[in-house]
Parts: C-alpha cells; sequence; structure tokens
C-alpha cells in the first residue's frame, strides 16, 4: 500500500450561495438562503433537518424540477463538473435530469407511473439518454433489476407497479435513478415510506451500490439514525440555510450549533432505563417571509443572546472540516468574540 493519506478527489457538484424563492398571493416564500455544499465522487453526503427546512427544495432547485412560477432562483451557482447547470437551457437540463443526476422520490407509489410497465420505465431513459436500441435497453434493464436485487429479471420487466411490494417498488425507483450510471445521486427520503425491516435492506442496498459504482450521494432524511450508519459526512439544514456541516462521526460526537445538539437530543436510546418521555425542540419553524437578517433558530435557543436578533451568523470553521453557523462558543462556553 502507498503512504500517505489518500487524495482528496474534487467535488463532482459544487453548489455556492444558492438562492430560491416562491411567489405566493401572500408575499413571497425565502425557501432557500444563501446555501453552498459539495460532493465528491463516492462519497455519501447526509442532509438532516426537520420538515420545512429547506432540504427537497435543495435539491430540486439544482437540476430544474421546480416549476416556474411560483419557484424563482434568486442566485448562486451549480457546478457539475464545471457546467453551471442554472445558466443551462432546457435541453442540457434534460440531459442532465437521469442522466448524468439520478433521483429517488420519496414516494415510490406516486412516483412510478401505473399505466407502464416497470420495463417500459427502465428503458426509457436508456433510450432518451444513452441512444440503445429497444432490444439494448430492455437488456440493461433486466440487469438493473438484477443489481437491485429483485429476482426473476426479464419476468418482472412485465409488471406494473402496484404487482410490487412497497420495497420493491423502491428497489425499482433505484433501478431507474441507476440506468444512466449517474455520477451523482439524489435521494429524497426513500425509506421513509417503508417498514423498518424493508428500509434496512434499501439502506445495505445503497451500500453496495456505492462500493461498486462509485457515484456521489446525496442523502436527504430527517432521520439521524440513518445518517450515522451511512453518510460520511453530513449537513443540517434550518430555515432554509445550512447551519452546520462536519464528517458524520466528528457532527455525532462534537455538534457545534443547538439546532444540532437539539436535533440529537430527541433520538430515542435503547440502553439504560426508559425515559420518562421523549425529548422535543420546543417552538416552530421560522415562517420564511423575507431573507433572514438574524438567527433563524434564536426563538428555539437556549444559548441565545442580543447580537442573534440582529445578525445572522455566517459558518465559522471548527477544525476537522467542520463548520457551523452560531455565534455561541460551545468549546469556550459562552459568546464568541464579535467580527
Amino acid at each position: 500500500m502507498p503512504d500517505g493519506p489518500a487524495p482528496v478527489l474534487e467535488a463532482v457538484l459544487d453548489v455556492r450561495d444558492l438562492k430560491t424563492v416562491f411567489k405566493t398571493r401572500s408575499g413571497e416564500v425565502h425557501a432557500v438562503n444563501d446555501v453552498s455544499f459539495d460532493v465528491r465522487p463516492g462519497e455519501l453526503l447526509g442532509v438532516v433537518g426537520e420538515s420545512g427546512s429547506g432540504k427537497s427544495v435543495t435539491m430540486m432547485s439544482l437540476i430544474g424540477l421546480l416549476p416556474s412560477p411560483p419557484a424563482d432562483i434568486r442566485g448562486g451557482q451549480v457546478l457539475l463538473d464545471g457546467l453551471d447547470l442554472l445558466q443551462a437551457d432546457a435541453d442540457t437540463l434534460r440531459r442532465v435530469r437521469g442522466g448524468r443526476i439520478g433521483f429517488i422520490f420519496q414516494d415510490p407509489m406516486t412516483s412510478l407511473n401505473p399505466v407502464f410497465n416497470v420495463g417500459y420505465q427502465i428503458m426509457e431513459p436508456l433510450r432518451t439518454h444513452m441512444g440503445m436500441t429497444k432490444a439494448q435497453a430492455r437488456l440493461r434493464a433486466a440487469e438493473l433489476l438484477e443489481l437491485v436485487g429483485i429476482p426473476d429479471a426479464n419476468r418482472r420487466l412485465k409488471d406494473y407497479p402496484h404487482q410490487f411490494s412497497g420495497g420493491m417498488r423502491q428497489r425499482v425507483m433505484i433501478a431507474i435513478a441507476l440506468a444512466c450510471d449517474p455520477q451523482v445521486l439524489i435521494a429524497d427520503e426513500p425509506t421513509t415510506a417503508l417498514d423498518v425491516t424493508i428500509q434496512a435492506q434499501i439502506l445495505e442496498l445503497v451500500k453496495e451500490l456505492r462500493e461498486k459504482l462509485g457515484m456521489a450521494i446525496i442523502w436527504i432524511t430527517h432521520d439521524l439514525g440513518v445518517i450515522a450508519g451511512i453518510a460520511d459526512r453530513v449537513m443540517v439544514m434550518y430555515g432554509g440555510q445550512v447551519v452546520e456541516q462536519a464528517p458524520t462521526r466528528e457532527l455525532f460526537n462534537n455538534p457545534q450549533h443547538p439546532y444540532t445538539r437539539a436535533l440529537l437530543q430527541t433520538i430515542p436510546s435503547v440502553r439504560g432505563e426508559r425515559p420518562e418521555k421523549l425529548n422535543v425542540i420546543e417552538g416552530q419553524p421560522p415562517i420564511l417571509g423575507a431573507a433572514p437578517t438574524a438567527c433563524p433558530f434564536r426563538a428555539r435557543c437556549g444559548y441565545r443572546f442580543d447580537r442573534c436578533d440582529t445578525e445572522n451568523p455566517s459558518r465559522i470553521s471548527a477544525g476537522n472540516g467542520h463548520d457551523a453557523a452560531c455565534f455561541y462558543d460551545f468549546d469556550a462556553g459562552g459568546p464568541r468574540n464579535a467580527g
């Protein structure tokens, strides 16, 4: 084996200062506010946060999946190997979606078309993006079903979504997302609707596919337990912005944002005596009627002080690839110095 650490690969996807606003009858909703992150080949980035924190909207903004209007991307860059997707025309985005970037949605029953058999739905991106003949696409579709663990693949290509269980439908969705060998796979809470046993099978499948295919994966979830078992790095979102980002072990051992700490405290423990009640985060997520000019978590934060009401903190490095957007210094046990 060669000496020294493995080389750090350049990001395959680099998102910088992304802003997304929705125009509604009652005014604007600032759903994504200056979000920046990257993901490298072979890396799994976990994205966590409560419902409404901006996780799904951020990822759908990247590849033009939001209807415009009402969605309006106000700024930023989304660089896929140097190509800025926010400046790309509709034809380029269509080639990227399902080609270079695969997307797995949360509910496979509503994502799969009930009037077409699964073979047709897997073959469609192969013929559209890869230029395969019908025979070539059918052969590859059967290979993909086998890859995701569906037995008797050739026969099952003829079956319709209602003939599959929930876990098998999700495997079909994964097969469709993988059809064109994407560089990046975005999975939007793909196991939320599944029971625990099937969820564990899907997670194990994703681990195997990642090792075999070497793609970058962005895994969106509200379940920190899932992230602990599969992610290399975790990005925590709140109020439409990134409040903390760190390698997984570092984040769990040394959280540097009050929201991350509160999330970790809500995880039920299976050790020791049973607690009287589960921990909850008191209060409600912010109403995003304007771009934030103060800390979005301040109303629910036990570490709040005056500066939090007048400034929105930028992410500050905590070392070890770790940064957090908070004015409170947990290591020092008090507010950070201004500036």
